[in-house]
């Protein structure tokens, strides 16, 4: 099971356990493994369960109960919760104080040009939030995961940023452009905010390169 928690009702004191299982392709049993695990987890601790599936897939399927029936009898109808990110609408979201709900605008449903767009905001909600560097390179990394932009959606992106009032934060986000793991990326956007008047120790925080070498670049 992926993820697990025993957690309380808003108004109650009855404690209740949330099994929420991801699932990123269609699988024609899924239903029936949901099941298996509410039974695990019943057999095991004896409380209220509530099962939610979510599905990170494209395709429109989705699975909600396990049915076991016989022409004489009906033994049982197992329902779970599911959330289909790709019918969720992305903008519904940028306003949440969620660092998951940050990580997850990747996967939500969005055309290819609102592509930029969508890092555009996620990187206004990971500065926004205030999380330590361990979690924002955690959260940064799901999201590039799965809406990786190009060169020139990059550079787009860097001209949008430039335009908004809270570029600043943005731009002192640890996650800088080492995790590309390319240098000549690191580069030339070092170059570029040092046509725009930035601070060598900005740069040198938002890109990874050392200080001389952001100096040198200006000679």
């Amino acid at each position: 099971m992926d993820i697990v928690v025993e957690t309380k009702l808003k108004k109650q004191d009855a404690m209740i356990i949330v099994h929420i299982e991801p699932q990123s392709s269609t699988q024609r049993d899924f239903h029936e493994r949901m099941y298996l695990y509410f039974s695990l987890l019943y057999n095991k601790y004896r409380k209220p369960i509530v099962p939610i599936a979510v599905y990170t897939y494209e395709e429109n399927r989705e699975q909600r109960e396990f049915n076991m029936t016989f022409p004489f009898h009906h033994v049982l109808t197992f329902n779970f919760l599911t959330v289909h990110l790709r019918k969720k609408n992305w903008r519904e979201y940028i306003k949440s104080n969620n660092p998951v709900a940050a990580a997850l605008l990747s996967k939500m449903g969005y055309s290819e040009s609102e592509r930029i767009q969508v890092k555009k905001e996620f990187l206004r909600m990971l500065a926004k939030m205030e999380l330590d560097p361990a979690r924002q390179r955690l959260i940064y990394g799901f999201f590039e995961r799965y809406l990786h932009l190009d060169d020139r959606e990059e550079e787009e992106l860097m001209e949008e940023i430039k335009k908004m009032d809270d570029a600043e934060k943005i731009w002192e986000l640890p996650i800088s452009y080492e995790e590309k793991g390319r240098k000549e990326k690191a580069e030339s956007i070092a170059k570029k905010m040092l046509k725009e008047g930035l601070s060598v120790d900005l740069i040198s925080r938002t890109t990874g390169l050392e200080p001389g070498e952001i100096k040198r670049m200006d000679d």
